[in-house]
């Protein structure tokens, strides 16, 4: 796990620039650091060793020194493809020059070829171009800025802040549906002419011309088994088995996240690391940590724990969202910093479970109820009704099922209705959600409707927000996340599997649980998903965050952007235990202490 940098420009002093923006990034790579600089390109990374600790530093070269590469994640079928490569002369045991390699036999068709995270930059000189891809599902993060004769890229934002004619702008059109989706869900970010290259997906740089070409090479694709319930148990099983022994292919210890839920569990239960990191809270049902302690005595492992009080949580905001990037109304963003500072103490590599939910039908939204069950026509009529009424819980769900899927459905997580962003912003020119899922809907009409939603989730939630967390938190302390359910072998199994063997009857992730029932020794198997709870609801009544929330909601920015008069109201409500204000209120905070960490304090 690494971090990477790339200038193209006209700069006589790209060795300094480039450098500089490699110091943005140390905490993703301490060990080591690459440089190249030649012409108009420079190149940087920065290394944290894991596979071939002595021979794998960066760049490394071709056998005639015209391509090199600077390279970010880890691909697990490297061994594999190296079998395939054997034309080539081999100066290290690393993944790297296996992906250098596969390179000049498979060209751009190398990511296909790819089991694994990655985000890497090839230069061919004989071509004059940077090629540059990102793993099927996003799992490491890839950013561009093109302006005029300048092109940036690189593994985070913050390092484009080194580069001295980098141009800082507030991209306001984004604050819709950062508070619907309660992240950035488009390929734009909040920093204006910056965007993240999509999962799936590849950039091909002309140096000369100074052009951006982006293509997709991986498409998420659904279909529907004829196997019978016990076989597609079977194959999850022998799927989770190799992707979790994949996953610790490994020169440093590898480690392990648990929480108390099936799929951390199920990891645990298949690698038997010999640490486990698990964080909780004060208050009893938000902590995870005797749920943890059950399964690693039950297996004879060891688990690591730490209470986080109020304070602490409070107190790491702004280092939070410094590393983020991007602001993130998700609460487990600060839960996963705090698991990751305490597994950094011990080892460099930790598996964690993301993936599972979006591939394997985690989400009680998924399955159909006795409401969603009756014809469409009597919950249009509800429906309609219901939007002359006051707006709570129950009504806007009656209208949100009285609607055709593609005009309701935008994430699993919706904060704001787009009623609600007319109350809450005083600005009305940003993009409007339903252009923003509009292409994923259009690309799977075909399809029913739980796939739609999949793929709705998998290529916003888990790509640009779940994995982003987890990548973004467990760099920010110089430790790698490997993440064993977000797997092309895993997901070719998941993507066959029919309705019910995903959600039936309010289970979730049917066929996965019973795989995991196999291997797991205590009752983690059907316990219901709680993700990382926080409590943040009941935080923000006290008095202290409630007055620290207070005075973020009284700055200028903030007047300037929300309105002031209803921020205050939601806050009062929530605080006074008249409404469940708390996403609102945090989505509106954590955009911004984000806002304050990026064009106040920097």
């Amino acid at each position: 796990m690494c971090g990477i940098n790339g200038i193209i420009s006209k700069d006589k002093n790209k060795d300094k620039l480039i450098k500089s923006m490699n110091e943005k990034i140390l905490h993703r790579g301490p060990d080591a650091e690459g440089i190249f600089v030649e012409g108009d390109v420079a190149l940087g990374q920065r290394r944290l060793s894991i596979i071939d600790l002595a021979g794998g530093n960066q760049p490394i070269y071709n056998e005639d020194k015209s391509i090199l590469i600077m390279y970010n994640g880890e691909v697990y079928n490297y061994k594999e493809l190296k079998e395939e490569l054997t034309e080539y002369k081999f100066e290290t045991e690393s993944d790297t020059e296996v992906v250098l390699h596969g390179y000049e036999k498979w060209g751009h068709d190398l990511p296909k070829k790819l089991r694994g995270m990655f985000a890497y930059a090839i230069y061919d000189k004989n071509k004059g171009e940077i090629f540059i891809s990102r793993d099927q599902f996003g799992i490491k993060p890839l950013y561009y800025y093109h302006d005029g004769d300048t092109i940036l890229f690189g593994s985070e934002i913050k390092s484009f802040l080194a580069y001295p004619k980098f141009k800082k702008v507030l991209n306001k059109e984004l604050l819709g549906a950062y508070l619907t989706f309660s992240f950035t869900p488009t390929d734009e970010t909040f920093f204006k002419g910056v965007y993240r290259l999509p999962s799936g997906h590849s950039m091909t740089i002309d140096v000369k011309k100074r052009k951006i070409k982006i293509d997709r090479y991986f498409k998420v694709e659904f279909g529907n088994t004829d196997k019978s319930f016990d076989e597609v148990v079977e194959e999850i099983g022998k799927a989770m088995k190799d992707s979790t022994d994949h996953h610790l292919i490994s020169d440093v210890e590898v480690g392990s996240f648990l929480s108390s839920g099936v799929d951390s569990s199920y990891l645990v239960s298949l690698a038997k690391p010999d640490k486990t990191y698990t964080i909780g809270f004060d208050l009893a049902k938000y902590s995870e940590i005797d749920y943890a302690k059950d399964l690693t005595d039950k297996l004879n492992i060891k688990n690591i724990s730490e209470k986080i009080s109020k304070e602490e949580y409070m107190n790491a905001l702004s280092e939070v969202y410094y590393h983020m990037d991007e602001p993130t109304a998700d609460g487990c963003a600060i839960a996963v910093y705090f698991l990751s500072r305490l597994a950094s103490k011990d080892v460099k590599v930790v598996l964690s479970g993301e993936g599972a939910d979006e591939f394997f039908g985690g989400y009680n939204s998924y399955d159909d109820n006795f409401y969603t069950k009756l014809p469409f026509f009597i919950r249009k009529s509800m429906a309609s009704i219901c939007k002359i009424l006051p707006k709570n819980k129950i009504t806007r769900y009656i209208i949100r099922r009285g609607l055709p899927l593609e005009e309701s459905y935008v994430s699993i997580n919706r904060t704001y209705y787009d009623d609600e962003l007319k109350d809450v912003l005083k600005i009305d020119n940003y993009i409007k959600n339903k252009d923003i899922v509009k292409d994923v809907y259009d690309e799977y009409k075909d399809y029913n409707k739980l796939d739609k939603m999949l793929a709705v989730d998998i290529r916003y939630w888990l790509s640009n927000n779940i994995l982003t967390i987890v990548d973004k938190m467990t760099m920010a302390h110089s430790i790698e996340s490997r993440v064993p359910f977000t797997d092309m072998k895993v997901f070719d199994i998941a993507r066959m599997l029919p309705k019910n063997y995903k959600v039936s009857d309010g289970t979730t992730k049917v066929a996965l649980r019973n795989a995991a029932k196999k291997v797991i020794p205590n009752d983690a198997w059907k316990k219901k998903k709680l993700g990382f709870p926080v409590p943040i609801r009941e935080w923000i009544r006290e008095d202290d965050f409630y007055e620290e929330i207070k005075n973020t909601f009284n700055t200028d920015i903030s007047k300037e952007l929300f309105n002031n008069d209803y921020l205050i109201k939601i806050l009062d409500e929530h605080k006074n235990r008249e409404k469940d204000n708390y996403r609102k209120i945090w989505a509106v905070y954590s955009f911004l202490k984000w806002y304050d960490e990026y064009f106040v304090k920097r």
